[in-house]
């Protein structure tokens, strides 16, 4: 196929994923009173199943300091046009959550050619997992990110003459940015996965190194301090350790690619000792930044 092939191809994919989108938007749109009073305003009722299953915690422990009996703010809409724009794009997002699958699988399609015939058996799984890892990182984000967000915004002042009434777009941004970028997030996996067998990172890179990735977590947590708060923060940077578990047992648990037509169909493959090369020299590089930046508190 020729580059203009290849360039018709991609076009009709992102055609088709772009009419499931607005597909499964419109059937969102339908849903108004569903989607707005059951999902996206529940996370601010403190009858929320987050807050309700940290009060039973709380008084286990035989405390309620956990226990959540009012979040004072109120969502308005300051504009003419607030709620419906807000409708709109909320049914978009709801449209790409619910046809993630979908894209995902005329991805696969795209890329496919380009794959052996062993890579190419493992397209259902591909799928099934992705999407999996996918919504788990929506509810991750929609159950854990989203109410200690609300619940920590919504309760903050700085003056007890300020008054909480927060913007509609505001809330519902807030929950979009949440639970799609927790969805991302756990998407770690498929993408460590493809590098490894790209030969751009190892196991064993991964085991030794990962101390240093948890401390860019942390730096990436404490710059979301500013944002979204400390809790979120927390728990955000928190789903870093068990994700990077998960990334080593997705690539010891993966297909090598056969060594027959390695050296013919991919010559961009490097040998193990190049890369191991390559992996000392990406640690010796994030070792001197992390040593310039603790110089820089130190000063």
């Amino acid at each position: 196929m020729s580059f203009l092939d290849h360039l018709e191809v991609l076009r009709w994919t992102l055609i088709r994923s772009s009419l499931a989108v607005l597909t499964f938007g419109m059937v969102a749109f339908m849903m108004k009173d569903f989607i707005f009073n059951k999902i996206l305003l529940a996370p601010k009722d403190p009858s929320f199943f987050t807050y309700r299953f940290l009060c039973s915690v709380s008084k286990r422990l035989g405390t309620e300091g956990l226990c959540i009996d009012e979040i004072p703010f109120i969502v308005q809409s300051r504009t003419m046009a607030g709620q419906f724009s807000a409708h709109i794009w909320t049914s978009i997002a709801f449209g790409f959550i619910l046809a993630f699958p979908y894209i995902i699988w005329e991805v696969w399609k795209f890329i496919k050619p380009a794959l052996y015939e062993n890579e190419k058996k493992n397209a259902k799984s591909f799928i099934i997992i992705t999407s999996l890892l996918f919504f788990m990182g929506i509810l991750f984000g929609y159950y854990v990110i989203t109410p200690l967000s609300v619940n920590f915004l919504g309760s903050y002042t700085v003056a007890e003459e300020v008054k909480n009434n927060f913007d509609l777009s505001s809330y519902t941004g807030l929950l979009k940015a949440s639970c799609l970028s927790s969805g991302f997030i756990f998407e770690l996996p498929i993408i460590i996965y493809f590098l490894t067998k790209m030969g751009l990172v190892t196991p064993e890179f991964l085991k030794e190194y990962r101390k240093y990735a948890l401390v860019l977590v942390l730096i990436l947590a404490a710059v979301l301090f500013v944002a979204i708060g400390l809790v979120p923060a927390v728990a955000t940077s928190t789903a870093e350790k068990p994700m990077s578990q998960v990334e080593l047992k997705f690539y010891l648990l993966g297909p090598e690619p056969p060594k027959e037509s390695m050296g013919q169909d991919r010559r961009v493959a490097r040998p193990v000792a190049q890369r191991g090369q390559r992996d000392r020299h990406l640690a010796d590089a994030v070792e001197q930044v992390l040593a310039k930046l603790m110089r820089g508190d130190e000063r």
